[in-house]
């Protein structure tokens, strides 16, 4: 039995926003054990950056940059801080988080609760270096303005990053998903690679940009994103976010409740759209595969179906940090079991078989 599993009742005693705090002290207190191990067939690169592997932290559980650095101490290939917004906001009132233990699963509507993009952008300002770390950008509830919310966000994170994340799919801010339409994406991705090609021109790095989209889009919008995203050249898509619908959780008591479902209920249908997208862009864009990990086995399988990486989230609240390192040894097993020399040798193998 693990440390986590014995710990675990006591936290689950706390609101959950509330044992996420304790989380959050723990990595920057270095109180969650280190990685065990690497493995170097779990060394790859994606996007033009060197990942030590491809398991990350997805981006809700360090939203004001934290505690990313004990995150990647655990093990983390990358970490995603976020999303932030250029000003701080509340976030939607609470209660807003809801454990469905019987699942696996966790409701939010936190509301891109966060401290704004100058609290990230001065604790990112004193990273060690090491690892890679993404920023995840969004905008602020009332803005009238969601181009230049982005811009902003990615101006203020752009030096003490190493890539950044436009998040347009989360639920719980009202229009966000209607930036998936085409030509309110292409016009985002557009503003974005305008505004790197100046910072870049400034002195500044060659930052990849990506895209996170929902696992709700229906097959027309999945192909508009997935052009948009060829024609634009972007250089990744991170799929997906949070879920509404309650499909697989329909015996909860907080079914009902408003908000993104995440956790082992969103793998099935986030893998298939993760199959669909790679299929639509060819194997062109890198991927980043997200949504109801919660084992070796899980990741692998959604590396086999198009992600060059994953990331993970709701799966640490139910087995704790300790996972990451289960999913490192258990990815190499099971990519020399099937004789891939490494984990880029197997990103889309699904679509090659049969």
């Amino acid at each position: 039995m693990s440390l986590y599993s014995t710990l675990r009742p006591a936290l689950f005693l706390l609101p959950p926003e509330k044992a996420h705090r304790a989380a959050i002290c723990a990595l920057q207190r270095g109180l969650v054990p280190p990685a065990r191990s690497t493995h170097a067939n779990l060394k790859t690169t994606v996007a033009g950056l060197s990942f030590e592997n491809p398991v990350g932290l997805a981006p809700g559980f360090d939203k004001n940059a934290e505690c990313f650095e004990g995150a990647l101490n655990a093990g983390c290939g990358f970490v995603e801080i976020g999303t932030v917004t250029p000003r701080a906001q509340a976030g939607n009132p609470t209660p807003r988080v809801f454990r469905l233990v019987e699942h696996e699963a966790i409701i939010n509507r936190l509301g891109f609760n966060n401290e704004g993009m100058d609290a990230a952008a001065a604790r990112l300002a004193k990273r060690s270096g090491r690892g890679i770390i993404g920023g995840n950008i969004g905008k602020n509830k009332e803005s009238a303005d969601a181009v230049a919310d982005y811009t902003a966000a990615m101006r203020a994170l752009y030096p003490h990053v190493d890539y950044i994340t436009a998040n347009i799919s989360s639920p719980n801010t009202p229009g966000l998903r209607a930036l998936q339409a085409a030509d309110e994406l292409k016009a985002l991705i557009e503003a974005l690679q305008k505004l790197r090609t100046a910072l870049v021109a400034e002195g500044a790095p060659h930052r990849p940009t990506f895209v996170k989209i929902a696992p709700d889009c229906d097959d027309a919008m999945l192909e508009a994103i997935a052009q948009t995203a060829l024609a634009t050249g972007l250089d990744g898509l991170i799929v997906g976010n949070t879920t509404l619908s309650r499909e697989a959780v329909v015996n909860s008591p907080h079914t009902q409740e408003a908000g993104g479902l995440s956790g082992k209920p969103l793998f099935a249908l986030s893998t298939e759209i993760l199959r669909k997208i790679y299929r639509l862009t060819g194997g062109k864009i890198p991927l980043i595969g997200v949504g109801g990990i919660a084992s070796a086995a899980d990741a692998y399988e959604k590396i086999r179906a198009g992600a060059s990486l994953v990331q993970l989230y709701s799966a640490l609240i139910y087995q704790g940090f300790g996972l990451v390192s289960s999913i490192n040894d258990g990815l190499s097993e099971l990519l020399a079991r099937d004789g891939f020399a490494n984990v880029s040798d197997a990103v889309g193998s699904a679509h090659r078989i049969g």
